[in-house]
C-alpha cells in the first residue's frame, strides 16, 4: 500500500512520505490515481525537479503583489494559505486578538456560497465556525474559492520534464568516440595514444608493425565510432523552450515579460495585446483581495493592503515612452 491523499484545495495528489499524512490506500485508489495522467507511467510530479519548480514557481507569484498586514499576523503563514489552499478567514480571537487563520468552508446561502468558515487549531479553544461577512471577513486567492497550485504544478512539471531532456542531452554529448581494437596490442597503443593527445602533445606515434596486413591491404590496429554530437545536440532549443514555459507562466500571475519566440520586434498591436492578457487575470484576483481588505478595516479596524509591487501596466507605459514600435 501506498500512502496518498487528494486535496481539493490544492487540486493536486500529494504522497504521504513527503507531507507526512494521509491514509493508507489500495489498488482501486492508486489506479484511479494514475488514470488521471496521461501517460499513466509518466509521474513527473513525484521527483525533485517538480518540487524545485514549484517552490521556484509558487515563490515568484506570491511576489507579483505587494501586501501590508499588522505585526502581529505571521505574513508568510498568511500569503501560504490564501495562495496555496485558497481561503484565509480574519477573525478576532480571545487570546491572541484579529489574525489569519487557514480554513475549510461550510453551508451556503442564498447565492450558493459558503456561508461559514470552519477554523481548527489546537492553540484555540475548539473548532471555531464564525459566519462569513457578520463574524469573519473571509480572503480568497480566487472567485471559486480555489489556490494557484494547479496552475504553479502544471507549469512546475512541464518544466521538470524539459530539464530532464535538458540534462539527458548534455550527458549524451559526451560520447564523442569509442574505439575497438583488433588486439590486446592494439588496445594498449590505443590508451597511450589518447593520453598523450590529451596531454596536447603536437604530434602522436605509434609502432607501424601494429597494423594488420591482409593481403594486399593494411588494415589499422583499431576501428572507432564517430557520434554527430552537433546534430544531436539539441540543448539549446530546450533552453528555449524552458524560457518560454516560464513567460507563459508570468503572463497568466501578470508579470510582463517579452517573448522569446518571436525573432523580431513585436508591433504595437500584438504588444498591447499581450499587456492585457497579462494584467487581466491578477486584476480580477486582486480586486477581490482589495474588497476584502476594505471589509477587515470596517469589521475590526485593522489595516491591511495590496498592490501591484511592479504594475504592469506602467512598466508597459514607460517601454512604450522609450520608443515606439513599426
Amino acid at each position: 500500500m501506498v500512502q496518498i491523499f487528494y486535496d481539493r484545495r490544492v487540486g493536486d495528489y500529494m504522497f504521504g512520505c513527503n507531507t507526512g499524512v494521509g491514509a493508507p490506500v489500495m489498488y482501486n485508489y492508486i489506479n484511479q490515481y494514475n488514470s488521471s495522467i496521461s501517460p499513466s507511467t509518466n509521474h513527473c510530479k513525484n521527483t525533485q525537479l517538480f518540487w524545485y519548480f514549484q517552490r521556484y514557481l509558487l515563490q515568484k507569484a506570491i511576489s507579483v503583489m505587494k501586501w501590508e498586514v499588522p505585526d502581529n499576523w505571521d505574513k508568510d503563514y498568511f500569503l501560504y494559505c490564501l495562495y496555496c489552499w485558497g481561503t484565509v478567514a480574519i477573525v478576532n480571537t480571545d487570546k491572541f486578538g484579529v489574525i489569519p487563520q487557514g480554513c475549510t468552508l461550510k453551508g451556503y446561502n442564498v447565492f450558493y456560497r459558503p456561508a461559514q468558515a470552519v477554523i481548527n487549531n489546537p492553540l484555540l479553544k475548539g473548532v471555531i465556525e464564525p459566519v462569513i461577512g457578520e463574524q469573519c471577513v473571509l480572503f480568497k486567492c480566487t472567485a471559486d474559492f480555489g489556490g494557484i497550485m494547479d496552475l504553479v504544478g502544471r507549469y512546475a512539471n512541464e518544466m521538470a520534464i524539459a530539464m530532464e531532456s535538458l540534462d539527458m542531452n548534455v550527458m549524451n554529448s559526451k560520447l564523442a568516440y569509442v574505439f575497438r581494437a583488433r588486439n590486446k596490442a592494439g588496445a594498449e597503443s590505443l590508451k597511450k595514444v589518447m593520453d598523450q593527445v590529451m596531454r596536447g602533445e603536437l604530434a602522436v606515434f605509434y609502432d607501424e608493425k601494429l597494423r594488420i596486413q591482409r593481403g594486399d591491404q593494411t588494415e589499422e590496429p583499431w576501428d572507432y565510432f564517430v557520434n554527430n554530437l552537433r546534430q544531436n545536440y539539441i540543448a539549446g532549443d530546450v533552453l528555449d523552450t524552458l524560457r518560454r514555459l516560464e513567460e507563459l507562466f508570468c503572463t497568466e500571475i501578470g508579470i510582463p515579460s517579452a517573448r522569446s519566440d518571436k525573432k523580431e520586434r513585436m508591433i504595437s498591436s500584438e504588444a498591447e495585446s499581450n499587456d492585457v492578457e497579462t494584467s487581466t487575470r491578477m486584476e480580477m484576483w486582486l480586486d477581490g483581495w482589495k474588497k476584502s481588505c476594505a471589509d477587515v478595516k470596517k469589521m475590526f479596524g485593522v489595516e491591511v493592503s495590496v498592490n501591484w509591487r511592479h504594475n504592469p501596466n506602467e512598466i508597459v507605459s514607460r517601454g512604450k515612452s522609450g520608443g515606439d514600435d513599426d
